[in-house]
């Protein structure tokens, strides 16, 4: 499993109307999209959950590189590009992956937490808490999935998780989700990656 994710800030007047329209217009197209586990399409709203911004931030679980690279370099991913310019897009290495309770249900909002890997602790350690954390979230009620990817560039662990509800059982930066492409989350391995 692959992990990925890119913003979108927006201005603070920007109208996010718009944002929910162009996802209803075009959020089908990766419904059947080869190598792709789940893209949860994701936004923020200033004043929303917390958040400070406006946001676009879709997140992707990938079961094959190649299904990424092809969205990347041959795919709908030029139209983001063109439309808001090109943004860093953020990969991560899975560490595990679990379904929730609620699979299956629509997801309504995803909550994102990021956790800095300090020097000097046991990595093996601080993976295997990122693990069980994975699986903890999954089992709260509620939990669509949960997911630990890591970047090792940063040492840095994130967990996502998908909910059925609008209060999540998680801490974090809280998002809406407006659609749930899905096509190979069964296809996911589950538990942890390695």
């Amino acid at each position: 499993m692959h992990a990925m994710q890119y913003e979108f800030t927006l201005p603070a007047d920007y109208d996010m109307g718009a944002v929910r329209g162009r996802v209803a217009r075009v959020g089908h197209l990766l419904d059947d999209w080869e190598g792709l586990g789940a893209k949860a399409y994701l936004i923020r709203e200033r004043g929303v959950h917390g958040s400070p911004v406006n946001q676009y931030a879709p997140f992707y679980l990938w079961d094959t590189m190649a299904g990424m690279n092809s969205f990347l370099w041959g795919g709908p991913f030029q139209k983001p590009c063109g439309d808001f310019g090109r943004p860093s897009v953020r990969q991560w290495t899975g560490l595990a992956y679990e379904e929730g309770g609620a699979a299956g249900s629509p997801a309504r909002v995803a909550v994102r937490r990021r956790q800095l890997v300090p020097d000097g602790v046991e990595l093996a350690a601080v993976m295997g808490d990122a693990v069980r954390e994975a699986g903890r979230l999954a089992a709260e009620d509620g939990a669509v999935l949960a997911a630990a990817v890591v970047d090792s560039s940063r040492w840095e662990v994130v967990h996502v998780s998908l909910w059925a509800r609008d209060e999540p059982k998680a801490d974090g930066e809280v998002f809406q989700v407006l659609h749930l492409s899905a096509p190979g989350l069964s296809a996911l391995p589950r538990g942890r990656q390695w």
